[in-house]
């Protein structure tokens, strides 16, 4: 797995208590919530292929 960098994510209030909410869930950790989304999103514009 690729090494994971840190940065400051500013988001408001509402967005982040549904994402909290769908990340329990699911059983995944915020940050984990945040990085599957980011992903999928990235899957499905073509951006990452699959295996990447």
């Amino acid at each position: 797995m690729a090494e994971k960098k840190s940065f400051l994510l500013r988001i408001d209030e509402k967005t982040l208590d549904l994402l909290k909410r769908w990340s329990d869930d699911e059983f995944r950790s915020l940050n984990g919530q945040i990085e599957y989304l980011l992903r999928e999103a990235l899957k499905q514009s073509g951006r990452l292929k699959q295996g990447e």
